[in-house]
């Protein structure tokens, strides 16, 4: 086959994300590095988050009662959104959701049509390769999952950056088109596995785009391959 032929996938994945940076103006004008992820191919630096099968590496969290998980405490389900209309309690929730994972619980697949369903249903301002480049691939979950090995996160807090605010008091009408937030949320992600309950911990933080239309609870449009603070 020619090499020069086209790739319809990735160009649908450039086009979302276009058309999405499009309805999001207050987004694409407040946040640095928004331009980035509006033109990667899907397989940005986000995907360097996913965890190691033998040492704690961003991917997913969520964390016990006393702040270490331990390989006692039951598998955990898998993640479902909150029915809240509230962008930064979503994207608590979302973090959270996120950054947590029970390779001991269910399968990579599973748990990736489980963080699809966070995504907001209107396809064009969504960005599904931005979620799955957080889950580590089916191969390094097999490997993790035959340590036992999970994440879970406790979120501390969530806010509005400062630039995504300051553009929207600048001009609020731009939000009533997609009503897509930026929202940025702070935490900790914990990782344990067989033979190891103290596991590791590391401080986590992210940037979501978070889609509250009125009428709708709200839901995930994308994570920014970038902090904004």
């Amino acid at each position: 086959m020619p090499s020069h032929s086209s790739n319809p996938g990735g160009a649908s994945r450039v086009r979302r994300r276009a058309l999405l940076g499009t309805a999001a103006l207050v987004v694409l004008v407040a946040l640095a590095g928004l331009a980035a992820y509006l033109t990667r191919d899907g397989r940005g630096s986000s995907k360097a988050a996913a965890p190691t099968a033998s040492s704690p590496s961003p991917s997913s969290s969520a964390t016990s009662p006393s702040g270490s998980p331990s390989p006692r405490s039951h598998p955990h389900s898998l993640p479902t959104p909150p029915g809240t209309h509230d962008p930064i309690a979503f994207g608590k929730a979302a973090a959270e959701a996120l950054w947590s994972y029970d390779t001991r619980a269910y399968s990579q697949a599973e748990l990736l049509t489980a963080l699809h369903g966070w995504l907001t249903t209107e396809t064009k301002y969504a960005d599904p390769a931005s979620v799955d480049a957080i889950v580590p691939s089916p191969v390094l979950w097999k490997e993790m999952a035959a340590n036992g090995q999970f994440a879970t996160a406790k979120v501390n807090e969530g806010h509005f950056p400062d630039s995504f605010t300051q553009a929207l008091q600048a001009n609020p009408g731009t939000i009533t088109e997609a009503y897509v937030y930026a929202v940025t949320v702070s935490g900790k992600q914990s990782i344990a596995w067989k033979g190891s309950p103290a596991g590791g911990a590391e401080n986590r933080v992210t940037t979501l785009a978070v889609q509250c239309r009125p009428s709708h609870p709200c839901a995930l449009a994308g994570v920014m391959p970038s902090v904004a603070p």
